[in-house]
């Protein structure tokens, strides 16, 4: 009987720990770098700002780049690394890469 309620126990807990992996940034507030930081390390690279907002816990820039493509780059909250770069080219695919290369 014990095993049984352990592995119930074990089974009732993934699915939530599953949900929480999906989450990009877990970095508390009080270490966040406030948004003008974010916005300098758009401008830094070339991009124009649409719009910063939080998504997952991370920051999220949308805009166009140098190229004036349009882009979504997620950026670490903390260390503003851009953990994601997207972007569209003239065929309206979106391309995604951790260090902002091409892939079809």
């Amino acid at each position: 009987m014990r095993k049984t309620l352990t592995i119930l126990g074990i089974l009732v807990l993934m699915p939530t720990g599953m949900a929480l992996a999906d989450d990009d940034c877990f970095v508390p507030m009080a270490d966040w770098q406030p948004r003008d930081a974010v916005a300098r390390l758009a401008e830094e690279n070339g991009w124009t700002v649409r719009r910063i907002k939080i998504d997952d816990g991370c920051y999220e820039i949308d805009g166009t780049d140098a190229e004036g493509r349009r882009i979504e780059v997620t950026v670490d909250p903390a260390t503003l690394e851009v953990i994601e770069f997207e972007y569209e080219d003239d065929d309206d695919r979106r391309h995604r890469d951790r260090e902002g290369r091409s892939r079809d």
